[in-house]
């Protein structure tokens, strides 16, 4: 069975949307996934089709109501395996890692949220894995999805044009990517570095190693640091030896 996106938002005719379009667009004309946009609204059960209400305790906003969306989830009837997920500012930070492992999963369900948030009840008892892209808050939770199912389908077989382009990115090893040069060699005075063109391929995968490294420890010193701590963990203790 292709890879599966079950979305679950207020607002489905924003799907596909950019996912309609390049590598996620082709990928999904030609079945490597599906998508299927569901409308949380389908489940209300007023004539008015109401979804939220007055948050518990006062408050600014409205709340999406657990029993709505809890009603939208059981309509989706996903398979026990799919990862539930709810994209949230308060979740857990979105890494490549986690990417990779729903990449080579069924799929997941996605939940969109809106307002001031949704009722914590429907949370717990549907088992809603909360999802952060970034410390910053959208207007809902679409965008959040159309980014985390994008890096999904990316690192698909048959997606990206070469395999070891999603080999040698940032994050794949716990670092930035190096810097990347192309044609013309010379630009407004600023030449490709030597070693690039040396055809020492030796010489060039040793360049954009300490590039790599050089990047994560100046932009991202908590990256470097718990990649620090990750190799001092794996070293054996001292007066043992390996073997």
């Amino acid at each position: 069975m292709p890879w599966r996106a079950t979305i679950l938002t207020l607002f489905p005719e924003m799907f596909p949307g950019p996912l309609g379009v390049s590598l996620a667009g082709k990928a999904l004309a030609s079945g490597l996934w599906e998508m299927e946009a569901r409308d949380i609204r389908a489940s209300a059960t007023d004539r008015h089709r109401s979804v939220d209400d007055t948050p518990a305790g006062g408050g600014p906003g409205m709340v999406l109501r657990a029993d709505i969306l809890a009603a939208a989830i059981d309509a989706a009837n996903i398979a026990p395996d799919r990862p539930r997920l709810l994209m949230s500012p308060r979740g857990r930070p979105l890494t490549q890692s986690r990417v990779a492992e729903l990449a080579s999963g069924p799929g997941p369900l996605i939940v969109c949220g809106r307002f001031e948030g949704i009722d914590q009840r429907v949370i717990d008892a549907r088992g809603l894995e909360e999802v952060s892209v970034g410390d910053y808050v959208l207007s809902g939770g679409e965008i959040a999805a159309m980014t985390l199912i994008d890096a999904c389908v990316r690192l698909m077989p048959g997606v990206m044009g070469k395999e070891a382009s999603g080999a040698e990115e940032s994050f794949s090893e716990g670092l930035l990517e190096y810097p990347q040069y192309t044609r013309p060699q010379l630009f407004e005075g600023r030449s490709i570095p030597e070693i690039l063109i040396s055809g020492d391929h030796a010489k060039v995968a040793a360049w954009r190693r300490a590039e790599s490294e050089a990047l994560t420890r100046f932009r991202r010193p908590d990256m470097w640091a718990a990649r620090e701590s990750a190799k001092a963990d794996q070293k054996p203790p001292k007066g043992t030896t390996k073997g």
